[in-house]
């Protein structure tokens, strides 16, 4: 396992003292990523070692990618590791199934890291603002961890994140807004309640538990990168934490040099801070009014990271697409009945974005594409249901 060096501002480069539990940069509160000693790690040597260790595992889960993770005790609930779906209708399609995680979705990864670093740093109390899956993940991971978790969630989630939380004995506030309003509410009590915040960005690493969906992807796919990665877009964590893994495998050697993939972020025509400011080439996104969508994980209005997901957007020659909500059902409801595979309403949105690029030609059939579908489709059964007008019997 590698040493923390130091963290790094991704907006003014500065480094910070990895010593002590750390928020955003002190400077200008960007955004701080994690930077190693990855000396140890370097080479083919490496990347191999990382099956063999990982085949000596019960289940090595995310873990498996210890050699460029914190040197510490994890705590796990066996995320990680999902599977790699390939698609029955088309060659190049692979749907990368994180509803298979703990807690059923891909916020199992970033809060697994979150809360074993909490842990490891003496942290005792943990607060999260929420648009729903992220509070069931700090809730169990707190849980396992013997740590309070505080959660701050729009009344309207879908009915499993409110009950998933309670489950594990999280103290739950619904708030009556968004989750732009969760957050402002931590941040005013933050300070008199002795919490640590690791909200979206705001702690380091989150990050740093995401980026191992790049790298199993990669390994996933014989070590080769894909021509196009789709990723349903709120706060964007797992689009940063993967563009960060294909930097470090390329640093190590682990990964032919060559173009990455392009990076598409998909949002909802309902909530799409990220698309508007694309498509206006601006540096960063502005607050988006009223945000309404059933695909819960993309409705926030306005994400931290929106500068470094732009950047990444342009580094990539990657695009920002938006579809309504009956796009996104139509998409979630082909992909169940033609595929087998119940999608979560994000991961909808990334199955709409597909067609929607093979339909006017700028992908093919032939391009090798993975799509994201960031959580399990029966975590969303109230709002699904809603949005098909069905009732129970």
């Amino acid at each position: 396992m590698p040493t923390i060096q130091q963290f790094e501002c991704s907006r003014c480069h500065i480094y910070v003292p990895a010593d002590k539990p750390q928020t955003v940069c002190p400077a200008c509160a960007g955004t701080l990523y994690v930077r190693y000693d990855l000396s140890a790690a370097r080479g083919i040597n490496g990347r191999n070692a990382i099956a063999k260790d990982a085949a000596q595992s019960p289940w090595a889960g995310m873990w498996r990618y210890r050699s460029v993770l914190p040197q510490v005790t994890p705590v796990t609930l066996g995320e990680g590791w999902t599977p790699m779906l390939r698609s029955k209708r088309y060659p190049g399609v692979y749907v990368k199934e994180e509803g298979a995680n703990p807690t059923g979705s891909f916020k199992a990864r970033g809060l697994a890291l979150a809360v074993t670093m909490a842990r490891h740093l003496g942290l005792r109390k943990l607060a999260v603002p929420s648009a729903g899956n992220a509070a069931g993940a700090l809730a169990a991971y707190a849980a396992a961890a013997g740590i309070e978790a505080n959660i701050f969630m729009p009344k309207d989630v879908p009915l499993a994140n409110y009950l998933e939380a309670i489950l594990y004995g999280a103290n739950v506030t619904l708030v009556d807004g968004l989750i732009s309003d969760c957050g402002r509410m931590v941040a005013e009590r933050k300070e008199k309640e002795g919490w640590f915040d690791i909200s979206t960005l705001k702690e380091p690493f989150r990050i740093e538990g995401k980026k191992t969906m790049g790298y199993e992807l990669v390994e996933q796919l014989g070590w080769e990168y894909p021509d196009a990665v789709f990723y349903p877009t709120g706060g964007g964590v797992g689009l940063i934490g993967m563009w960060k893994a294909f930097i470090e495998m390329e640093e190590l050697g682990w990964v032919r040099p060559g173009k990455r993939p392009r990076m598409i972020a998909v949002q909802s025509a309902g909530c799409a801070p990220v698309v508007r400011a694309f498509e206006a080439e601006a540096a960063a996104s502005t607050m988006w009014e009223n945000a309404a969508t059933f695909a819960s994980g993309l409705r926030v209005p306005k994400p931290y990271g929106d500068y470094i997901m732009l950047q990444i957007l342009e580094e990539s020659d990657g695009i920002a697409l938006a579809f309504p909500d009956e796009k996104i059902l139509e998409s979630l409801k082909d992909w169940a009945r033609n595929e087998g595979i119940f999608l979560s309403p994000e991961g909808a949105a990334a199955t709409a974005a597909y067609d929607h690029l093979l339909a006017n030609g700028e992908l093919t059939l032939e391009d090798r594409v993975v799509l994201f579908n960031t959580g399990a489709g029966l975590k969303y059964t109230d709002v699904t249901a809603e949005a098909m007008g069905l009732r129970r019997p």
